[in-house]
């Protein structure tokens, strides 16, 4: 069996069981999450990619005039988000699909993708994969943004992180020295445009232009 496949079965079975509890162990982090999403999402418009939509949290702020596919690999974390499509503004389309092949979404597809958390779900060696399907679906022109959690460089907020990253990382698979940033600058179609943190400098934001 592959590396990428036993990743992908593990991540799989993980919120097979995390998904029934996630929005609960995920509201100390909603509380502030909740406060950014109306302003990541408001200038996002046209043919819409969310990689990794999750339990659907980031739905109902999508403008109307948006075509939103929403993708996850968990089907257990798609039949939460579906109880969430109704209150979206927009066309949602929610499909079980692996981010580092997309093999139902063809080529040229999207004016955005947009993702809140999915890199640093995602084991390094499956990123260069999942962000060059990001180029692939892309139209030319088209945009990303997506956001990540990073260990801080403070040693005093680095501590902190490092005592609750062993529950992040058992419960959501989510760890913060992930590579993301990185692997966008290796990319030949995606251009890093704009770098930012929300938060200290903990939470990344990174946006960017496909080139090709």
């Amino acid at each position: 069996m592959s590396l990428m496949r036993q990743e992908n079965d593990f991540l799989q079975a993980k919120y097979g069981i995390t998904a029934w509890c996630y929005d609960i162990l995920d509201y100390p982090w909603e509380r502030q999450y909740r406060r950014w999403r109306p302003e990541l999402l408001k200038d996002i418009r046209g043919e819409v990619l969310e990689a990794g939509v999750g339990t659907g949290r980031n739905l109902k702020y999508y403008r109307p005039d948006v075509h939103l596919t929403g993708i996850d690999l968990s089907p257990a974390m798609l039949k939460r988000a579906k109880k969430r499509a109704g209150d979206a503004q927009c066309q949602v389309s929610l499909k079980q699909e692996d981010a580092t092949l997309l093999s139902s979404i063809p080529s040229n597809q999207f004016d955005w993708i947009f993702s809140t958390f999915i890199c640093c779900v995602m084991p390094d060696p499956l990123q260069p994969m999942a962000i060059a399907q990001f180029g692939r679906v892309l139209k030319p022109g088209g945009r990303f943004r997506l956001l990540e959690m990073i260990y801080s460089q403070n040693p005093k907020e680095r501590k902190k992180q490092e005592l609750f990253a062993p529950f992040v990382e058992k419960v959501f698979g989510a760890r913060f020295d992930r590579n993301t940033l990185s692997y966008l600058h290796e990319s030949d179609r995606l251009k890093v445009t704009n770098t930012t943190f929300l938060k200290k400098d903990i939470y990344l934001l990174m946006e960017g232009v496909c080139e090709k």
